[in-house]
Parts: C-alpha cells; structure tokens; sequence
C-alpha cells in the first residue's frame, strides 16, 4: 500500500471514530431520564386579581403654631422619634409675654372698679345700669387675660401623638405666620394599605364573598389577611379608584410595617370559574410562536397542542381556559430544556 493510501486510510478510520462519538451523546440523551419539578393542575373555582399597593400612614399631620412669631428653637431633627406631648420646637415669647402682662394690668384694674361698684351698689350709691356695664367691662378683661395667657402656651409646639420627624420646615431664627408648617410628624407603625383599581373591578369590593390579602416586598413568606376599610366611588382621573385595607394591628406591630413599604395585593371572589390553574413558569412559549405546555405521561413529558390562557393570578400562577384537564401533571421548570418523548423522572414526588 503507497503511501497517501495509507494516509487515506487513517483519516477515514478517525473520522469513523469521531463520527460513532458525536452520535453517542444522542444515544445516551434517549435512554437517561431528565429530572424534572411537576406541578398538579387544579379546578379554578375562584377569581384571583392582583394590584400594586403600598402601606400609607395611618396618622400624619403637618403641625404649626396657632400664632405669628420668630422661631427661638427647633428641638428635634428629621428621623427623630418622639413620645406623645413632647415639645418639638418654641417660639420667643417674649412679645406674648409682655401682651400678657399688658392684659393682666387691664383685668386687674377691671376687677378693681367691678368689686368697688359691687359695694357702692350694696349701700344703694350707684345705679344698676352702672354696675351691669362694670361688670360687662371686667369679664371682658378677664376673658382676654385668660386668652392671652393660653396664647404664651402656644409657643410651645408639641407633638399630638408619638410618632417620627419625616421632615422639618424651617430654622431657628426664622419667622414664621400662624398656620405656617413647621414640621410634619408620621407614625411610624401602619395598618394600611392603599392601591388602585380600574372601574371593572369596582364590583368585586361590593361582593361579601371577596377576600384581601397583602405581601410586601420585603417579607415574601408572610401572607397578611386584610379587610375593607374604605373605598371611592368616583375618581378625578385615569388612574384608577383608590382603595384603602386595614391589616390587624397585632400583625402590623409584630412585623414592624411601616408607611412607604411596597406590596401586592390580591382580591379573591370565590365563583365557578371555567379552566384550571398551572404555575406561570409551565407554560412553553417557543420562537416560532404559540403556548404550550408539557404533560407527564406516565415516564414520558408530551408537549400538548398550543393551550388557551386566562389571566394570571395569585402568587405567579395563571388561568388556562383550554387544552389542560384537572390532575394533569405539568413541568413546572426547566420547560425550555424538554424534546418531545423524553423520559423524565419527577423531583418532587
């Protein structure tokens, strides 16, 4: 044999060779079993919709002074936590203080001439006319002195509940007019939970058979049952009717929920609701279009025809109204890595 007939020969027997090694993988990909999660579809007898809310304050307040002044001092800082009647910031008191003793001078001197007009008209010596205008003129002086002395109780700003600074206004030195914000206190623990939904939806909040429930972002294995608290009939614009939950207070302190806290709401109407429920993640939706879904048959997954699906619902689950029957077992992971006919064996059972 010459020599490129030689060399002919070894290439031919080292491509027989590559070629039995690139078929083996097929071979041994049909004969293993693919591990797979399945889930069970189930009877849809409820209808589930899911809303974007947040967790809002239940009490918060921008407080003032009830009087004009200069700011002497503000006691707190925003992010502060105070305690019921704290005093958060003072005005300088000093021209209610001299209104004050202006005012105690004039009821001082009114009751004066009233207790004189009392005597004189024991002994007859003044008339009743004088004396009703006396004592006219004495409750009028004691009614501004009680007032102006309320009024040097009002440069002190005090907090109506306990609660957090979320913000401050203004500056020490500054002056400010009656009514003028000075700072606004929030309370840092909320039992509410506000969202909007569009006008289709506003028969569900009318239904007695309609249930909340509500998890935030940042504590995704805690379910909270919620109840109505109130709602609007009508809306300013488009964006929807606002909404407002009440979750038990009990839940609320133990989990520390606080205003501005994201979460999801869900509204579930029991009903006879046609179809049946699959994990989001079940549904097989290729390139070249369609949504299917992958059935266990006995140690085989078959991929059904393309199905027909409702909304989606609940925690990442969704309606499908054709093409799956109750107690079918669907791969619910991995449908992206399945060929028709291969043998699976199931994770979770």
């Amino acid at each position: 044999m010459s020599m490129c007939a030689k060399l002919i020969f070894v290439i031919a027997v080292l491509l027989g060779l590559w070629g039995c090694r690139e078929r083996q993988p097929h071979i041994t990909s049909a004969l293993t079993s693919q591990t797979v999660k399945v889930a069970e579809a189930e009877a849809l007898g409820y209808d589930s919709r899911d809303f974007a809310g947040m967790a809002t304050a239940d009490d918060a307040v921008n407080l003032a002074f009830k009087i004009s002044g200069q700011v002497l001092a503000v006691d707190v800082s925003k992010g502060d936590y105070v305690d019921k009647d704290m005093v958060l910031a003072r005005l300088n008191p000093r021209d209610v203080e001299l209104q004050v003793a202006a005012d105690r001078s004039q009821y001082e001197q009114a009751r004066s001439q009233y207790e004189r007009a009392q005597r004189l008209l024991e002994r007859q010596a003044v008339s009743q006319q004088e004396y009703e205008s006396t004592r006219a003129a004495y409750a009028r002086a004691r009614s501004v002195y009680e007032n102006s002395k309320d009024l040097l109780l009002e440069t002190k700003l005090k907090a109506p509940f306990a609660g957090v600074v979320e913000r401050v206004f203004v500056d020490a030195f500054q002056r400010v007019e009656s009514g003028e914000p000075i700072l606004r206190l929030v309370n840092p623990l909320s039992t509410t939970v506000e969202f909007t939904i569009p006008e289709k939806s506003l028969p569900l909040l009318s239904d007695s058979t309609t249930t909340y429930s509500v998890v935030f972002d940042n504590i995704p294995n805690r379910r909270f049952e919620a109840r109505m608290h109130k709602f609007a009939k009508t809306a300013s614009d488009a964006s929807g009717f606002p909404v407002a939950l009440k979750i038990p207070i009990e839940e609320a302190r133990e989990y520390r929920l606080s205003p501005g806290m994201t979460c999801q709401i869900t509204m579930t109407v029991s009903g006879e609701e046609d179809g049946v429920a699959i994990p989001l993640t079940s549904v097989y939706a290729p390139a070249e279009g369609g949504e299917y879904v992958w059935v266990v048959v006995g140690d085989t997954v078959v991929r059904r025809q393309p199905v027909v699906l409702g909304n989606p619902f609940g925690q990442a689950m969704v309606q499908v109204q054709k093409g799956v029957a109750v107690g079918e077992k669907v791969v619910s992971a991995g449908v992206y890595r399945l060929q028709e006919g291969r043998r699976v064996k199931i994770l979770n059972e």
